[in-house]
């Protein structure tokens, strides 16, 4: 049987494996997550890397401990209640109906919590450390939905542990910080794979009954994980009592995700595969290698305080996700590289928020902001159903003592019409997604 050349020509594009690293959610733009502080989400993150109330500076801007005094601890948990429906429609190689209905409800409740510390010295100099998430996903389709071969779960996990120090160069008015991050992705991803419209794609295996679209459904999970190292840089300006300016950089991060691949094949195809004669069976569990980078973060952020009950915040963002250039797949297995372009532009993230203090017990805050999508329609898949977004947010503070405050946080993000256009392997998915999420987060700080 002379069609396994055809099989190795067809199998990257047919299964697109590398479509399952298109990680994403509805929290900020790609698969960013900026949920590291409940007080900052009460304000849409306006000012974040500014706020010398607010620990998680630590990996916000570093150069911000130094207006902190004593130590400060901080742990944050936001809730993030994700829905995504699809509303589109499908159709195999063939121009009939995916079968299957509309996947349910992708999303799900995950929590992201965070933990910070700064110690400031009597010296000028402050050390601090915090563990964040600032990348992830957690979506999950019904099983066989008519989506399948474009995405099933997406589970993944980036963590990080931030060590930064700052100095204050002229006290109370400049200072900078500098960290490094030691970060861990974990990442499982998994889809369906349609072998009937592959065999049907050969003349010499299209006799056979099962080598028709939808007629022989497998199923692929791809498992990886890797640590990596990055920097982050920051300094903070203020001019004035009331101004306070911070800039701050955090790069590029590189994993190797190395793992596993998990295939599920059919017994009458994998028998197709065993009777080739000219190449060792494909679609085999074994090793893959995943390479994948994180983009940088430029953050401006300012602050100003009208009088001692009331200040506004605002920040911009530019996110490099022009780093996501492609995802390619590497088996141990004699299958093909599985390559997919993305080709996704950098984006902005832009908020404006305000705080009053209501009472020496209680502040009250509020903000919005606009986030770009970096995806373009030509290569978005189910996985990233993604599209501009406004957020809606709103917080308070409650100084239980002197030294214990309680943070309490809500926002609402509302992508605009996202919409998918994608084909692989002969089947296409088209149409628009019901999407929101939901964000509710708590938060204590304590001071010694």
């Amino acid at each position: 049987m002379q069609h396994a050349s055809r099989f190795i020509q067809l199998s990257a594009l047919a299964f697109g494996i590398a479509g399952a690293l298109a990680v994403g959610q509805a929290q900020a733009s790609g698969f960013q997550l900026k949920e590291n502080s409940v007080k900052s989400m009460g304000a849409a993150f306006a000012g974040a890397g500014v706020n010398e109330t607010d620990s998680s500076v630590v990996a916000n801007n570093p150069a911000t401990m130094a207006r902190f005094s004593g130590t400060t601890m901080q742990v944050d948990v936001t809730a993030i209640d994700l829905s995504y429906e699809f509303k589109g429609t499908g159709t195999d190689a063939l121009g009939r109906p995916l079968t299957g209905g509309n996947g349910g409800d992708a999303g799900d409740i995950a929590a992201v919590p965070a933990l910070s510390v700064i110690h400031k010295l009597d010296n000028g100099l402050a050390f601090g450390a915090m563990v964040s998430a600032p990348f992830g996903l957690k979506t999950e389709y019904d099983d066989n939905w008519q989506g399948r071969y474009f995405a099933h779960t997406s589970d993944v996990e980036i963590i990080d542990l931030t060590l930064a120090a700052a100095l204050d160069i002229v006290p109370d008015r400049f200072s900078v910080g500098a960290g490094i991050i030691y970060s861990r992705a974990d990442v499982t991803l998994s889809k369906s794979v349609d072998f009937g419209s592959l065999l049907f794609a050969n003349p010499a295996t299209r006799p056979l009954p099962f080598a028709l679209p939808q007629a022989a459904d497998g199923f692929a999970e791809i498992q990886g994980d890797d640590t990596g190292f990055g920097w982050t840089v920051g300094a903070n300006l203020k001019p004035t009592d009331k101004l306070a300016i911070g800039v701050s950089y955090r790069s590029e991060i590189d994993y190797e995700l190395e793992g596993s691949a998990d295939w599920t094949v059919p017994g009458n195809v994998a028998a197709v595969f065993a009777a080739s004669p000219t190449t060792r069976p494909l679609f085999q569990d074994g090793a893959a290698l995943a390479k994948l980078t994180t983009p940088s973060v430029l953050n401006v952020d300012l602050r100003y305080d009208f009088t001692d009950s009331f200040s506004m915040m605002a920040s911009y963002a530019e996110t490099g996700w022009e780093s996501l250039r492609e995802v390619r797949i590497e088996f141990a297995n004699p299958d093909p590289d599985s390559v997919e372009p993305f080709n996704w532009k950098d984006t902005t993230f832009a908020s404006l928020g305000a705080e009053y203090k209501l009472n020496p017990s209680w502040t009250l805050r509020g903000g919005v902001a606009y986030d770009e999508t970096p995806t373009h329609i030509e290569t978005r898949t189910p996985r990233l159903p993604d599209a501009n977004r406004m957020w809606y947010s709103l917080g308070a503070s409650w100084a239980a003592t002197q030294a214990l405050e309680v943070n309490f946080g809500y926002t609402r993000i509302e992508p605009n019409s996202p919409k998918i256009d994608i084909t692989s392997g002969g089947s296409t998915l088209v149409g628009p997604f019901d999407g929101a999420a939901n964000l509710y987060g708590v938060s204590a700080q304590y001071k010694f």
